[in-house]
Formats: structure tokens, C-alpha cells, sequence
């Protein structure tokens, strides 16, 4: 398997998802048909599927100029029909997709939108905007209960799964979280080691399972630091994880 990421936009991030063994190819989320197009053409590669994890135009807007050129299937969630362009296969909890040899589990992870999925390959985890570097999506049209449902499922994967999101967010994330666990050591040295990497221009995605859960505001609930912070700024807020996520979405909206 090789993932080849691409910046798209100002701030997005399509994937190439390569099966090395037969060349066949998934294009994950192009906001854009031609940077992807070209990549494509330089790897020499068979391009499958495009695999969009919502309906957005910043994680869609490349699927009828990709079209336009090649016959492929488009897979998204069944309830995105008519929101998709050229959606093909409506995919929903734990359906398989095949590319190549490689074969990829689908999470439904509403929240963000309504139609949110995430694609599983090996311990390569595409989960578009509910799970961000160190933060997580604006809720659009879910509720703070499925966001908070859809994180805690993706928190049950292994430590070692690797984080692919839809944007560079990580330093804004980071520089928002460290004001909620200044004491976070392990979530300090990680914004200044991002601090470094943007700095160069270099890429803060993939990360991973282990590094989000003890760095991402929104996977914290427990985190007493967390909580005292919160109660700072809301002195009657109940502690139970969904009411903590919701503060934590709220404050972040305004930050």
C-alpha cells in the first residue's frame, strides 16, 4: 500500500490510495480534478474509485472534472445520493471496499454532516472532517451526541492507527488546546514541535490514534486539567463527557 497526499486548495488534503501489487487506485476526497489528475498521471497508476467522506464541495468539488476523464466508481454514504456528484455506491457501517488487494472497512461518523463516513485501510484511518489533527469539525447538521459518538468510535481503533484528515489544521488546533491543558506536557511539545514543521511548510498529517487521544481537546473529556478549565468559564457545567465535548466545540467556534 502507498498513500500519496496531495494539497489541495488552500488548506485541503486529497489522498491517492495506491494497491502497489496491481497499480489500482482510490482517490480520496479531491476537492480539485487537476492537481489530482496530474499526480495520477505521474504515478502511472489505475485509478478505481473516489472515495469522498462527506458531501462538501472543499472534499467533492474534483469529482466531475475526475469523471469527465475516467469511468470510476464513487463511493460516499447511502443517505448522500443527490449531495455527491456521481455517487455509484452508497456505502453505510462496516461495508467493504475492495482496491486492488487492499480492502478498506467503512465507519459512519455523523456530526459534522449527517452523511459523514470514514474509510479504514489496514491501520490507515480517512476520516475527512470529524477527526482533525488535534481538533475535530464544526458540527454542521449532526448534534454534539453523534459528533461525540462518532469520536469516541474512532478512539476504539488501535493506538497505532494513523490519522488522515481533510485539512491542515494542526498548529490552530494545538495553539487552542494548549489555553484548556496548559500543563499537558506530552500536548505542549507537540505544538512546538508543529510550530517547527509549519514553519518549513512541511506537512503535520498523517498522526496518530495514541498522539490525538492524549492531545486533541475533543477526545479529553476526562482530562481533570480539562475540566477545571471549563469550569473556569462555566462554573455550572455538567461533567459528563458529551456536555464537556459540547463546551469544548463552543469555545473552540469563537476561538
Amino acid at each position: 500500500m502507498k498513500i500519496i497526499q496531495i494539497p489541495l486548495l488552500r488548506d485541503n488534503y486529497g489522498y491517492l490510495l495506491i494497491c502497489e501489487k496491481t497499480r489500482q487506485t482510490a482517490i480520496i476526497d479531491p476537492s480539485e480534478a487537476e492537481p489530482v489528475l496530474r499526480r495520477a498521471e505521474q504515478e502511472q497508476i489505475n485509478l478505481k474509485a473516489i472515495l469522498n467522506t462527506h458531501h462538501h464541495r472543499d472534499h467533492t468539488g474534483g469529482n466531475e472534472g475526475i469523471l469527465a476523464r475516467h469511468s470510476l466508481e464513487v463511493h460516499g454514504h447511502k443517505s448522500d445520493a443527490g449531495r455527491i456528484p456521481g455517487l455509484t455506491h452508497g456505502v453505510d457501517e462496516e461495508d467493504e471496499i475492495k482496491i486492488g488487494e487492499l480492502t478498506g472497512k467503512v465507519f459512519f461518523i455523523p456530526g459534522h454532516t449527517t452523511g459523514h463516513v470514514a474509510y479504514l485501510f489496514a491501520n490507515n484511518l480517512f476520516c475527512g472532517d470529524t477527526l482533525f489533527t488535534a481538533g475535530c469539525g464544526r458540527i454542521f447538521e449532526g448534534t454534539p451526541e453523534q459528533m461525540h459518538a462518532s469520536l469516541r468510535k474512532l478512539m476504539a481503533l488501535p493506538d497505532d492507527t494513523k490519522v488522515y484528515c481533510g485539512h491542515e489544521y494542526t498548529e490552530s488546533n494545538l495553539r487552542f488546546a494548549v489555553t484548556l491543558e496548559p500543563k499537558n506536557h506530552k500536548l505542549v511539545s507537540r505544538f512546538e514541535r508543529v510550530q517547527g514543521l509549519r514553519s518549513r511548510g512541511v506537512s503535520t498529517v498523517p498522526s496518530t490514534m495514541e498522539e490525538e487521544k492524549q492531545t486533541n481537546p475533543f477526545l479529553r473529556w476526562d482530562s481533570k486539567e480539562l475540566q477545571a478549565s471549563l469550569k473556569t468559564e462555566t462554573p455550572h457545567l455538567r461533567l459528563d463527557p458529551v456536555a464537556i465535548f459540547a463546551k469544548v466545540r463552543q469555545l473552540k467556534d469563537s476561538f
